[in-house]
């Protein structure tokens, strides 16, 4: 089992001389093998919540279990994927996918052929010997998520994976990640601003309230996959999701 529950986080930084609060009394569950999108308005505090869960972080006060046990800081049993590729800039392509089977000593020819499969899934078949600064933002993030991928993790931790892609090549991530999710079943919590993307990939959504960030409301996502952004139910859940963010933005300029 991976279950992941967040209980009651809160989480605030010194900004100058007062106290900017990020995260209020957080809660909501994640079952093995979901896929669970995040959705809130932008600097409510989404990439603090997952640095707290990565451990990157220690919250004010709040809890993380995972399978019902507390975890606290780098567990190890999580992989994630930020905004920022990180990828080395010393490293080739390849050896920047292989940081992680590296890490837990596998055996480099498996690890190598399981490394240029995934590449050559994500279009990055050539780019093997390339350094990242040959690459566009987009190529360094699709080898982000194969890097992510070999590091094989029960749950993958996605913070806008494919925020730096064209309309195009972002559909087509997103089909074979969806792949990819149902081929391993891991479970997988994502963060993203694109409604379209929240509802055509997950199984249920969390919408965060402005910040400080709390649980505005949970919605399943019943429709089957392959889903069409023409449907009427996919409509109807893409207008009810705008219309909870609407408000959540105008609360942004309202404080602001």
């Amino acid at each position: 089992m991976s279950r992941l529950e967040v209980r009651n986080l809160t989480q605030s930084f010194t900004q100058k001389d007062t106290q900017l609060q990020v995260l209020d009394t957080l809660n909501f569950s994640v079952d093995e093998g979901q896929f669970v999108a995040l959705l809130g308005p932008s600097g409510c505090g989404k990439s603090t919540l997952f640095n707290i869960i990565s451990g990157l972080l220690v919250p004010d006060t709040g809890e993380i279990y995972l399978n019902d046990k507390r975890i606290h800081g780098n567990t190890g049993d999580f992989a994630y994927m930020q905004q920022k590729d990180l990828l080395l800039p010393w490293r080739t392509v390849l050896r920047n996918v292989l940081i992680g089977p590296e890490i837990h000593n596998e055996p480099p020819d498996t690890a190598k052929a399981e490394a240029q499969n995934r590449l050559a899934q994500l279009g990055l078949s050539g780019f093997e010997n390339s350094y990242p600064m040959q690459l566009s933002g987009g190529m360094r993030q699709r080898v982000a998520l194969v890097r992510t991928l070999l590091f094989r993790k029960k749950i993958l931790l996605l913070d806008e994976p494919f925020g730096a892609l064209d309309a195009m090549t972002r559909t087509v991530m997103q089909s074979i990640l969806l792949d990819i999710w149902a081929e391993d079943r891991q479970t997988v919590l994502l963060i993203t601003h694109d409604i379209e993307e929240a509802l055509l990939l997950a199984d249920k959504i969390y919408v965060l309230t402005a910040r400080p960030a709390t649980l505005k409301t949970e919605i399943p996502i019943a429709i089957p996959r392959p889903r069409n952004v023409t449907d009427t139910g996919f409509i109807g859940l893409k207008k009810e999701l705008l219309d909870s963010l609407q408000v959540e933005m105008s609360n942004v300029f309202d404080a602001g």
